[in-house]
């Protein structure tokens, strides 16, 4: 999964600086701008994945022939959705292009919005086939989503511009909609009244986990958005450049997120100890970590130069505390993962206090892009520490773990219920 993910990544970088290239400065703006707009609308998306992930594994691991059997509803009541978002969006592209800033490009404009329903369905089906441990089909659909969205993005840039490389994403989700409805057909049950819960039930149970993540996705580039506060525009940048290559990281995380979520959660239902798969995933991104800022320490120069360009050599100054810092934000999202997979949420006033203390950091160093980067990595390394230091003292007595709510008012599953 993590191979996965880092694969899709590397063809969406591939698509950012083909395209950097082929719509030129202005052009790329406005693309950005919708890309950005489409990166906040995947934050429900992925949170609903993760849940949909762990209610499914569990239900497998209790034996549940049930066990998914309202996917399909909530992908007919989807489906319906995004083509009701699609008529909204072209109705209204005009006030949407003005919204995000992209005025010269409405027909794009009114893409975002069926991109962030679609992303959602994939999301739903993605879910679905991880609680049933299907990975390789979940890692299949990441790269050819990529792929795919580079083919259309070539075949209508010329035609469509700004709007053809974007509509290249839409069209991309709904290629894999589609193709997933193949391997889900081999493991889920038909639809049965008592099996299925409404819509509105799959949302409200993932309220914790669009919370928990959209505070890491903050955490991760709220910073450079800051930095474009205090620093010049060039050094805004320099740290931008770097901040792209320090994610890497992230990138095995959220692979391994995607094994985590459901194993942990079957091993949690049956009443196993959950927390060697968190240790395990864990070891794996100090494995890759540690050569990663290695290389970041001592090819940094290099390494920008090649990726970025001769002007941005300077941005090797904060790459290798950026390497630090995004390593153990990446342990903190498996930590939160974890977390989530065994349907805590009381962790998240820990993420809203480093939420706003990492901009306070920052405002407060200023214009120096390796103090800045000095002091992403204390904030992270103690969130990181207190993140973790929760998660393997929960799960220090398997007999006890039991599975919280999502929702205070919910009711609690203890071990006794879980038998």
């Amino acid at each position: 999964m993590a191979a996965a993910v880092m694969g899709g990544n590397v063809l969406a970088l591939l698509f950012t600086v083909v395209f950097a290239r082929r719509l030129g400065q202005t052009g790329y703006g406005s693309l950005s701008a919708l890309i950005s707009t489409y990166i906040i609308l995947m934050v429900p998306g992925s949170a609903v994945q993760t849940t949909v992930a762990r209610e499914v594994s569990a239900a497998v691991a209790a034996g549940d022939s049930a066990a998914g059997a309202g996917v399909w509803r909530w992908l007919e009541r989807l489906a319906g959705v995004t083509f009701l978002a699609c008529a909204v969006s072209v109705l209204g592209r005009h006030g949407l292009a003005g919204v995000i800033g992209v005025g010269d490009v409405p027909w794009g404009a009114a893409a975002t919005l069926p991109s962030g329903c679609l992303w959602l369905m994939v999301s739903v089906q993605r879910g679905a086939l991880q609680g049933f441990h299907r990975y390789r089909a979940v890692g299949a659909s990441w790269i050819g989503e990529q792929l795919a969205r580079l083919l259309f993005a070539f075949a209508l840039v010329g035609p469509a511009g700004v709007s053809g490389v974007f509509f290249g994403t839409p069209l991309a989700l709904a290629a894999v909609a589609v193709a997933l409805v193949i391997p889900l057909r081999r493991v889920l049950p038909h639809p049965t009244p008592a099996g299925e819960h409404p819509l509105s039930h799959l949302f409200v149970r993932a309220g914790a986990p669009v919370a928990a993540l959209a505070l890491v996705a903050w955490m991760q580039d709220g910073n450079v958005i800051i930095v474009k506060h205090v620093a010049t525009g060039k050094q805004a940048g320099l740290y931008a450049s770097a901040a792209v290559a320090a994610k890497a990281i992230m990138w095995i995380a959220v692979g391994l997120g995607l094994f985590l979520v459901p194993e942990a959660a079957r091993r949690a239902r049956l009443r196993l100890g959950a927390a060697s798969v968190l240790a395990s995933t864990l070891g794996l991104v100090a494995l890759v970590a540690l050569p990663m800022i290695l290389i970041y320490a001592t090819l940094g120069t290099p390494l920008m130069k090649a990726a970025f360009g001769n002007k941005f050599a300077a941005g090797a100054d904060p790459l290798p505390w950026l390497g630090v810092a995004l390593s153990l934000l990446a342990c903190t999202y498996l930590a939160v993962q974890y977390h989530l997979a065994l349907h805590r949420w009381r962790f998240i006033g820990l993420l809203v206090v480093a939420a706003i203390v990492q901009p306070a950091v920052v405002i407060a160093i200023g214009p120096h892009l390796t103090s800045i980067a000095i002091g992403l990595t204390a904030v992270n390394a103690t969130l990181a520490a207190l993140m973790a230091t929760l998660a393997f003292r929960i799960a220090t007595h398997p007999e006890r773990v039991v599975l919280e709510p999502d929702e205070p008012g919910d009711t609690i599953a203890t071990s006794e219920t879980l038998a």
